[in-house]
């Protein structure tokens, strides 16, 4: 017998399909030395008794992509392993019983497209010729992807256990780890029952048990236990090889063949979490006691579509515990806490439909030293402090699981786990009739409500209940002044003799300006794909301070971080709950804000883009003029104690000049208008600043160095593949959301990145990329006829590539 390994480039913990899926991928990659250690068997936490569909279209295209990953190498896999894997790509249906429905199936048809995935739409007939056995009296429609399909969890697993095997990597089974090394922030070394083994990766697959795992090195794996139950039937006349997988979301409710008979489970809105004190020792193998009476409701919507159910035999009902997180979406990276640390878990009962492209995009991660594409909302540093506590992670969870067949409305807001983070201004904006929303455990007001109005958000695929009132608020901040409560923006300082030499290397702009300078910059990867986007403030020769998006606190940190020069003395300091943050914005915001301070703030005293600390009734406040709404404003950073006073100010003296409250909804459609970029979804990893329309941010004429330059003096100078453009419909009953397709001259050539409603130009505006594989410049790209394909309907539109609305020039366009 081989002797068990003392040295690894990875050791792979947990053996199930992800992470023999990444251990497969890290040795094609060459990573022949990787080691996969599994406690018990292969297989046995949760992948044995997965259900096994394999569904791929998700809201984000690179998600999308990397599920079509998994669909092409279970296709290929058998042939080159010699193993089954129980794959069949037999397409997949999804039913839609009420017009809204059938409007989120119209609109994920478009997203299909926008992302060259095949799906059509089919009538009940059409539906029932493909799945006979069922009952199409209350349907809508449906969809088909044709290239879905279903596999066998275990057969994939061993599958790619010998793939792995045959590119060079070790597979030890009945191998605990008892301990994790480290040294000096990184990991060097796994302790196991069979011998220690030094290394430079460690990846967490450990499934439900990556949360223990990852607290045994002081990672946080935001992730709880669910019980999740499928029923199995005896074989069923008129059940064929062929059917195809079948999603019933309003009755809630899954369906795949199998040996002739059916499985179905679903996803019941009261679900029951499992393991709350923790996972019992040696829980390998095992189901969880079915529970009949839970899964009655369940059986009743089955029935209702599938008649032969009443009759049919049951083998078994399958009663498992599956790894869920609070935003239902996996996690995939590098720990922000270790450096060497991956982690690959938590997947909510789509790892075999996840685990073959997420195996191989962390390898690639891992190999590459970065992620080989945007893998944001994936990626571990989307959490942060908020999740850091299990029982608000498992009640978010546990709400979530309830919503799975739920329709995904846009810009929905989740009610469990609330409120946690607030702003010092909260009660005084909840008098005041704000509808708050929540990121990253931040309460942020979204809108107002104005009196009489109710505070709540209808869902709609339509125009939102909260139209109205958003367009007060971006009124008043075009024609007046508003204050938005900004202080979940994300604050960091760095500091030291070495600060600027590190900013100016981490940052593609020029941060080498004089104390009292504000510079709005991007950071960007070694392929100039931006990365952070955000403002820097010069308070002093060695010492910076620096402001990005709430949702981006933890990704942002530790990309600037790890980015600083190694012995540089540069240090980085989290400061945001030091700092509230109001915007004053509009055209009379200087008005407000020089009746209550002795420092001149006219144009001539406070410039754009300078930062400058001033006293505000009475406090000290960093005041940073700049604007994400396209007027005249400032940023004021005030000591979180002296916030209330600061805002009971500001209000009484914008009383005189029709001063209001706004809120984020606002804010999007005010940036909108003015072509702001918002990082996450029309710029990320994936786009450079050339490509984003934002090369004047970019310090390409001075010679000083900056990380990313060199694929930046590359793509400089040839035609461009994708050009982020903004486009408005003359019609305003269309609604945007995002992910709609670009049509150019007649063909998809991108989608929306982003999508809403300008108030000032009275149209829907869009965000998104053309793309064309042979290049662009501007002019080729405004020479286009364009169409947008919203919820299957082609509408026209018009491109833009400059502002729809500037103040200065007192111009609107549409």
């Amino acid at each position: 017998m081989t002797a068990f390994p003392t040295q690894a480039r990875a050791v792979v913990i947990g053996g199930g399909i992800v992470g023999v899926s990444t251990a497969y991928h890290l040795a094609r990659l060459g990573w022949a030395d990787t080691v996969v250690v599994e406690r018990h068997k292969l297989t046995s936490g949760s992948t044995f008794h997965a259900a096994g569909l394999v569904g791929q279209l998700r809201s984000s295209a690179n998600i999308t992509q990397l599920l079509g990953h998994s669909v092409r190498l279970y296709t290929e896999l058998e042939r080159e392993t010699g193993l089954a894997t129980g794959w069949k790509m037999n397409g997949g249906l999804r039913l839609a019983c009420t017009e809204a429905r059938w409007t989120e199936l119209k609109r994920q048809a478009t997203t299909a497209r926008s992302f060259g995935l095949e799906m059509h739409l089919l009538s009940p007939q059409e539906a029932q010729g493909l799945w006979p056995l069922m009952r199409v009296d209350d349907l809508v429609g449906a969809a088909f992807l044709p290239t879905d399909g279903q596999a066998n969890p275990s057969d994939i697993t061993q599958s790619l256990a010998k793939g792995a095997r045959m590119a060079g990597a070790a597979v030890w089974e009945d191998t605990e780890v008892t301990g994790i090394e480290t040294k000096d922030g990184r990991v060097t070394a796994v302790l196991t029952s069979r011998g220690r083994i030094a290394c430079e990766a460690v990846v967490n697959c450990a499934g439900q048990w990556a949360r223990e795992l990852g607290g045994m090195v002081g990672v946080n794996v935001p992730l709880v236990s669910v019980e999740h139950q499928y029923m199995v039937t005896e074989p069923i006349e008129g059940v064929t090889r062929t059917l195809p997988t079948l999603r019933d979301p309003d009755r809630l409710t899954y369906w795949k063949e199998e040996v002739g008979g059916l499985v179905m489970g679903g996803y019941e809105p009261n679900p029951i979490a499992w393991a709350v004190d923790g996972i019992p020792e040696g829980f390998n193998f095992q189901l969880l006691q079915p529970d009949w009476d839970h899964f009655q409701p369940i059986m009743e919507l089955a029935l209702g579509r599938v008649p032969a159910l009443e009759t049919a035999g049951v083998k078994e009902l399958i009663a498992g515990p599956e790894s869920f997180t609070p935003d239902g979406n996996f996690i995939l990276g590098e720990a922000p806490e270790l450096r060497g640390f991956y982690v690959g878990a938590g997947f909510n009962a789509f790892g075999i439909a996840s685990g073959g492209g997420a195996g191989k995009a962390l390898a690639e991660w891992i190999a590459g030293g970065e992620p080989p594409y945007d893998l944001w909302p994936v990626d571990i540093r989307r959490f942060g402090r908020a999740q850091a506590d299990v029982d608000w992670v498992r009640r978010r969870t546990l709400e979530l699981y309830g919503k799975h067949y739920t329709i995904a409305w846009p810009n929905e807001e989740h009610a469990s786990a609330r409120p946690l983070r607030r702003s010092p201004l909260y009660d005084r904006l909840k008098a005041q009739g704000v509808c708050f929303g929540e990121k990253l455990g931040w309460e942020r007001p979204n809108w107002f409500a104005a009196p009489g109005e109710a505070v709540e958000e209808i869902p709609s695929f339509g125009r939102p209940s909260w139209f109205d009132a958003v367009a007060r608020e971006h009124r008043a901040t075009r024609e007046a002044v508003t204050v938005f409560d900004q202080s979940s923006f994300a604050k960091f300082q760095l500091v030291g003799r070495d600060a600027e030499a590190a900013l100016s290397w981490i940052c593609a702009n020029d941060v080498a300006r004089p104390p009292g300078t504000l510079t709005y910059t991007q950071m960007l990867n070694a392929r100039g794909g931006i990365e952070c986007d955000l403002t820097v403030a010069r308070l002093a020769a060695d010492r910076f301070h620096i402001t990005t998006g709430t949702g981006f606190a933890t990704h942002d940190f530790d990309w600037i971080a790890r980015s600083i020069p190694a012995g540089a003395d540069a240090h980085l300091v989290d400061v945001t709950s030091a700092w509230s943050v109001l915007s004053l914005m509009g055209p009379k915001s200087r008005a407000v804000l020089q009746a209550l301070t002795r420092d001149d703030v006219s144009n001539t005293g406070f410039p754009f883009g300078r930062v400058r600390q001033i006293a505000v009734a009475g406090a000290p406040v960093l005041a940073l003029r700049i604007t994400y709404v396209g007027e005249l404003g400032w940023e004021l950073h005030i000591p979180t104690e002296f916030a209330v006073g600061v805002y009971e100010a500001v209000m009484a003296a914008g009383a005189a000049h029709g001063i209001a409250n706004a809120g984020y909804r606002a804010i999007e459609t005010l940036r909108l208008e003015k072509g702001y970029r918002a990082w996450g979804s029309d710029i990320g990893p994936d786009h450079t600043p050339l490509e984003a329309g934002l090369g004047w941010a970019v310090k390409l004429k001075s010679p000083m160095p900056f990380q990313g330059r060199e694929a930046l003096e590359a793509q400089r100078g040839q035609a461009l593949r994708k050009i982020l453009a903004t486009f408005t419909v003359d019609d305003p009953a269309v609604v945007l959301l995002g992910r709609e397709t670009i049509l150019r001259d007649g063909m998809p050539a991108g989608w929306l990145s982003s999508g809403g409603f300008g108030h000032t130009v009275g149209k829907p505006i869009g965000l998104g990329y053309v793309r064309d594989p042979a290049g662009l410049d501007r002019d080729a790209l405004l020479a286009g006829t364009y169409e947008l394909e919203v919820a299957t309907e082609r509408v026209p539109c018009r491109v833009h590539l400059d502002p729809l609305y500037d103040p200065r020039m007192e111009r609107v366009k549409g």
